[in-house]
């Protein structure tokens, strides 16, 4: 099976027939139970199994069939059992694979069909795991290091809840019929918690909305998404661990690829598609028309501020060197350690600042209740 080299503006393999959805509900036993596709644990644990199992003489067909049996995921089976009867059925591997886009993406199928090529299906399989581990391993360590500061929004949006809608309301009813001695703070706070109190079921449903118009914008329209992306790779905080994580992310995907044996412009084509940002995406799928014009991908890159200079001087020598691909795994093992350093970074850095904003607000009421007693205090005096 040959690898196609068009152009792709639409990375997602195309297939005659429609994938099945990667969610749904469906009736079991007299009632309704929800049924989630396969996570990407799943297609790792799936991958791992199948190497293993080509590595130890067993086929593809009957390697299907056992870890079909032993899959629990209803829909993860019905794909695995589809993967073996299309491959029954005369289809190839890695066309059985693109059969199911919303299980195995481009980069999956393309290394299955050079594994089809060269006919190492074994190894293939299990560098396409440690390439989904290293992806996971990398995905939970940006998730871990926002849990600490998730938490600690938390508690302030709950203890700031708490303060205003319950224990400052009792507090001042010691104030009461004097509130034109009390100081501006006080009387901003008062009048923040007589809304909180009296109009919580306006305000609280509108923050929500707010929350899901944002989250709406950013993801699924072109410009939020731009918007934030852009944003994302500004932000003090978050623009070293941003850009390590896309440059990670590419690079590695690149000399992946490119050990497999995948053509160049698939390649390129599939980095586009998995970059995560937008603007990585249209920097790749600019490299990648160039080079589809005959330039070389450092000459490319080296006009994109987004990819640091020697980054592009070892592409470089990779490409003159002829060892590109061993180039590119290179650079991504070491951004790879890079990024672990500023994830570390990053968290140490928004921990004490998401504990001095807490405090802050937190003293803010406080200030705010005691200042009219030192200005009542004064008065009596």
């Amino acid at each position: 099976m040959a690898l196609t080299q068009e152009t792709k503006r639409d990375l997602k393999p195309k297939s005659g027939l429609r994938a099945q959805p990667a969610s749904g509900i469906r009736k079991k036993s007299g009632g309704f139970r929800i049924e989630f596709g396969p996570s990407k644990k799943d297609v790792l644990n799936f991958t791992n199994q199948l190497a293993v199992m080509l590595r130890a003489g067993i086929s593809l067909q009957d390697a299907l069939e056992s870890i079909g049996i032993n899959i629990t995921k209803e829909k993860f089976r019905a794909v695995v059992v589809d993967l073996k009867m299309r491959i029954e059925s005369g289809q190839s591997f890695s066309q059985a694979l693109a059969e199911h886009p919303d299980v195995f993406n481009n980069l999956y199928i393309n290394m299955i069909a050079a594994a089809e090529i060269s006919g190492s299906m074994s190894s293939m399989l299990q560098q396409l795991t440690e390439y989904l581990d290293q992806e996971a391993e990398t995905r939970g360590q940006v998730i871990s290091a926002m849990i600490y500061p998730g938490i600690i929004a938390t508690m302030a949006i709950v203890c700031v809840t708490f303060l205003l809608t319950f224990v400052l309301p009792r507090f001042l009813l010691v104030f009461a019929g004097k509130e034109h001695l009390l100081p501006a703070p006080t009387k901003a706070i008062m009048a923040i918690s007589m809304a909180m109190r009296n109009y919580w079921f306006i305000i609280f449903p509108a923050l929500a909305g707010l929350i899901m118009g944002f989250w709406y914008f950013t993801s699924k329209t072109a410009f939020g998404k731009f918007w934030w992306d852009k944003t994302k790779l500004r932000l003090p905080l978050l623009k070293t661990l941003c850009s390590s994580l896309y440059i990670t992310r590419g690079l590695h995907t690149m000399g992946v690829l490119s050990n497999a044996g995948v053509p160049i412009l698939d390649t390129l084509s599939i980095t586009a598609y998995i970059s995560g940002n937008v603007l990585f995406e249209n920097m790749w799928k600019t490299v990648y028309e160039e080079v589809r014009q005959g330039r070389k991908i450092a000459a490319s890159l080296s006009a994109c501020a987004l990819m640091p200079p020697h980054v592009v001087q070892m592409i470089q020598s990779g490409e003159e060197s002829g060892t590109l691909g061993n180039v590119l795994s290179d650079i991504s093992e070491f951004y790879a350690r890079e990024l672990k350093t500023v994830i570390k970074t990053v968290t140490s850095m928004i921990e004490p600042l998401m504990i001095v904003v807490m405090g802050v607000l937190v003293g803010f009421i406080a200030m705010s209740i005691i200042l009219p007693i030192f200005k009542m205090s004064s008065v009596v005096s």
